[in-house]
C-alpha cells in the first residue's frame, strides 16, 4: 500500500499543488510597496518638458519611443498585482480626463515610499491609509481654492489656446504654442451647439516629411489613398456609399455556361457590359457624382464610371467608412441597389491632392445643415514615423483637455507649483490632527513636493535645492510659484504670469485615484496566487534533438 504524504501544514494545505501564498509585512505588503516603487521609479524621468524617451519594444517586436506614461504603460504588459492596481488607476485617469497619466503612476508610488518608512517606524498599514484619506479628502478642498484662471467662454480661440499651451509643453516643449493654435482653432471649428464635445470627431492623419510646423487643419476627412478614377476633383458632389465592392456581382453557386460561337460569346459578355452601365447611368441620372466602395472597384465599373463622370473612392477601413457617412450624411448600402435620395450624402468638395510625394483624398465638408455630426482632420506632418506618433499623442492629450474645458474651465498654476502650495497646506493641518494618523498626513504632503523636484532633476537642475527655493517662495505668500525648466538652475517663476496652466479637473481625478490605487495597495495583507492553468509549455521552435535536422 502507497503512504501517503500530507502537504504542508497551514494556508498551503487548503490549495492546489502548484498555488503560491505570501503573507504578512515582510512577504506582501513590503513585496507590493517595491514594485510600486520601481513602477514609479521608471516613469518620473519621463515626467515634465524635459522629460526623457523611452524605447519599448512590444510583444510583436513594434518599437515605440515615447515619454507619454500612456502609451508606455500599455505597451509594458506589466504582470505584477500590485503594480496592475496602479495601472488600473492611470486607464481610469486617461477614460476621465485624457491627461495626467504619469501623475497617478509618481503620486501613487511616493505615497507607497513613504507608507513603507511609516510601517518600518510601526505604524499600521491601516493607521497609514486611514491617514492618507484624510489627507486627499483635505487635498481636494485645497484644490478648489486654488483656482487661478477660467476659460469664460470655450469658443474664444485666444482663451483656449493659453488653456492648452501648459497640456502640450509637457508633450511637444517647443512647439506647444503651434499646437495649441491648431488644436484649439480644430475643435472650436467643429462644437456643436448644444450636444457635447465628441473627441471622435477629430480625426489624425499622418504624413511623412516636412516639420512639424507644416501641420494643418483640413474641415473634412483626409484618407492616405488616391482615387480609382480619371475624375480628381468635384464641386458639389452627391456621394453614394457602398460597403461591398463596386463591381459585377457574383453568384453565390457555381454555374457552368456553355458557349459555341463568338457571337455567343459576345453577347455573353454584352449582357454584363449593359447591365453595368445600366447601373451606373441610374446614378448618374440621380445625381450621384462620387462614388465610395469598401472593395475593390472593378475594371469595367471604372469605365463607365469614367464615362459618366464620376468620381470613385475606395476606402477599406469600416470605420473610416461610418466616420465618412456620418460627416456627409450618407447611409451605407450593404449591395449594389439604386440609393434613395435620403440615403445620399451631400458635400462641398472632394478633391486629390499631391502632399510629400502621395497622393491624398480630401472630403472637404464647409457648408452643412447637420453642424452637431461635423468632422475635422489634424493632417500631421514630421521626419519621422516615431516623431509624428508623439505628437498625435500630444494633440490627442490636447482634445481631451478641450473636452474637459468644455465640462469645468477652471484651471490652477503649473510647473510643480499647485502641488508645492498643497503640500505646504496639508502639512500645516497635519500639524492640528491628533492621533498617528498625523505622521500619515505630514508623509502626503512631502509626497507631493516629488513633482517640483522631478522637473528639477528631468532638466539638470538641483532638485532639493528647487524644493527649498519654492517653499521659500509659498511661505511668502507666493501661491502660484513653480520651477522654471527653461534656466536649467534652480529658479522659480510665478506660474499664473507666464501662463502655465493646468486643467483643475485633471488634477482632481488623478488626485483621487492616486490615493484610492495606493490606499488598497497598503490594506493588501496576502497574496495568494492559484496554481496556473494549462499544461506544460510548448516546445522551442527549431531541433530539438541532436539528430533532427
Amino acid at each position: 500500500m502507497a503512504l501517503h504524504v500530507p502537504k504542508a501544514p497551514g494556508f498551503a494545505q487548503m490549495l492546489k499543488d502548484g498555488a503560491k501564498h505570501y503573507s504578512g509585512l515582510e512577504e506582501a505588503v513590503f513585496r507590493n510597496i517595491g514594485a510600486c516603487k520601481e513602477f514609479g521609479q521608471t516613469l518620473q524621468t519621463a515626467y515634465g518638458p524635459q522629460g526623457r524617451n523611452k524605447m519599448i519594444i512590444n510583444h510583436i517586436e513594434k518599437l515605440f519611443v515615447t515619454n507619454d506614461a500612456a502609451t508606455i504603460i500599455k505597451e509594458l504588459e506589466i504582470e505584477h498585482p500590485a503594480a496592475k492596481l496602479l495601472v488600473l488607476a492611470t486607464e481610469m485617469q486617461e477614460q476621465e480626463a485624457g491627461d495626467g497619466t504619469n501623475w497617478v503612476v509618481i503620486m501613487g508610488s511616493a505615497m507607497l515610499e513613504k507608507a513603507e518608512e511609516l510601517i518600518k517606524m510601526g505604524l499600521t498599514p491601516t493607521d497609514v491609509a486611514d491617514g492618507y484619506q484624510l489627507a486627499v479628502d483635505k487635498a481636494l478642498e485645497i484644490l478648489e481654492e486654488l483656482e487661478c484662471w477660467k476659460v469664460t467662454d470655450n469658443r474664444d480661440l485666444s482663451q483656449v489656446r493659453k488653456a492648452l499651451r501648459g497640456t502640450l509643453m509637457s508633450k511637444q516643449y517647443g512647439y506647444e504654442d503651434f499646437l495649441a493654435e491648431l488644436i484649439a482653432s480644430a475643435c472650436i471649428s467643429i462644437m456643436p451647439e448644444q450636444t457635447s464635445f465628441n473627441v471622435d470627431n477629430v480625426r489624425i492623419c499622418k504624413i511623412g516629411g516636412s516639420g512639424i510646423t507644416s501641420s494643418s487643419v483640413v474641415q473634412g476627412m483626409v484618407f492616405k489613398r488616391g482615387v480609382e478614377g480619371n475624375v480628381t476633383e468635384m464641386e458639389k458632389a452627391k456621394i453614394a456609399v457602398y460597403s461591398c465592392p463596386f463591381d459585377i456581382t457574383t453568384t453565390e453557386t457555381k454555374g457552368t455556361v456553355l458557349i459555341n460561337t463568338a457571337v455567343q460569346l459576345e453577347s455573353f459578355s454584352r449582357g454584363e457590359e449593359v447591365n453595368m452601365e445600366k447601373q451606373v447611368k441610374a446614378l448618374a441620372d440621380a445625381g450621384v457624382t462620387v462614388v465610395v466602395a469598401g472593395g475593390k472597384i472593378g475594371d469595367m465599373a471604372l469605365h463607365y464610371l469614367n464615362k459618366y463622370n464620376m468620381m470613385a473612392v475606395r476606402i477599406t477601413s469600416k470605420w473610416d467608412l461610418r466616420r465618412l457617412c456620418k460627416t456627409v450624411g450618407a447611409v451605407i448600402l450593404p449591395k449594389m441597389s439604386m440609393p434613395t435620395p435620403e440615403e445620399i450624402g451631400l458635400c462641398d468638395r472632394v478633391f486629390l491632392d499631391e502632399i510629400s510625394l502621395e497622393f491624398i483624398s480630401f472630403v472637404v465638408v464647409l457648408k452643412q445643415e447637420a453642424s452637431e455630426s461635423r468632422i475635422v482632420t489634424v493632417v500631421i506632418r514630421g521626419s519621422t514615423d516615431n516623431l509624428m506618433d508623439d505628437v498625435e499623442r500630444a494633440v490627442d492629450d490636447g482634445v481631451n483637455t478641450f473636452k474637459g474645458i468644455c465640462r469645468d474651465g477652471r484651471f490652477v498654476a503649473g510647473a510643480g507649483s499647485c502641488e508645492m502650495e498643497l503640500s505646504r497646506r496639508i502639512e500645516e493641518y497635519g500639524r492640528q490632527c491628533p492621533g498617528l494618523e498625523q505622521y500619515a498626513i505630514k508623509a502626503f504632503a512631502e509626497a507631493l513636493r516629488k513633482f517640483p523636484k522631478i522637473l528639477a532633476e528631468n532638466c539638470g537642475a538641483p532638485g532639493t535645492e528647487t524644493v527649498a527655493n519654492l517653499l521659500a517662495k509659498h511661505q511668502e505668500g507666493g501661491h502660484h510659484y513653480g520651477f522654471d525648466c527653461s534656466t536649467g538652475s534652480a529658479s522659480v517663476f510665478d506660474a499664473h504670469e507666464k501662463e502655465v496652466f493646468d486643467l483643475m479637473r485633471t488634477k482632481y481625478w488623478a488626485l483621487k485615484y492616486a490615493a484610492s490605487a495606493a490606499c488598497q495597495i497598503l490594506r493588501v495583507d496576502q497574496i495568494i496566487m492559484a496554481k496556473r492553468a494549462g499544461g506544460p509549455k510548448a516546445r522551442a521552435p527549431g531541433p530539438q534533438d541532436p539528430d533532427d535536422e
